[in-house]
């Protein structure tokens, strides 16, 4: 997507980040770069207005949602040993340990 005008940054970069911002998962340079260009492009603005709105709904429709411990488990076991395909090769990575949090904690 593009909204015609020039940017530092252009709209699809910045669109596609924009998840990362809303979550503050980017560096500061890279948020003040976003934030720069929302306040400079209405387009990309009403797409970050929107895609808040909608991540606020259904956190508040669904954050709360306990997760059963077995379905739980299962995603944990599957997350200790992750394969990734690469050029045609393969990677292992075992004993990944993540810690998730759970909502209320």
């Amino acid at each position: 997507m593009s909204c015609g005008d020039h940017h530092e940054v252009d709209c699809s970069e910045i669109l596609g980040h924009l998840y990362e911002y809303i979550d503050n998962e980017l560096a500061d340079a890279d948020c003040t770069s976003i934030r720069t260009h929302l306040d400079e492009c209405s387009p990309c603005l009403d797409k970050y207005g929107l895609e808040q709105q909608v991540k606020e709904l259904v956190h508040r429709c669904c954050g709360r949602d306990e997760v059963p411990s077995e379905l739980r488990n299962k995603v944990l076991e599957r997350i200790k040993l992750v394969r990734v395909e690469v050029d045609a090769q393969r990677v292992s990575v075992e004993e990944t340990s993540i810690e998730l949090e759970r909502p209320g904690r």
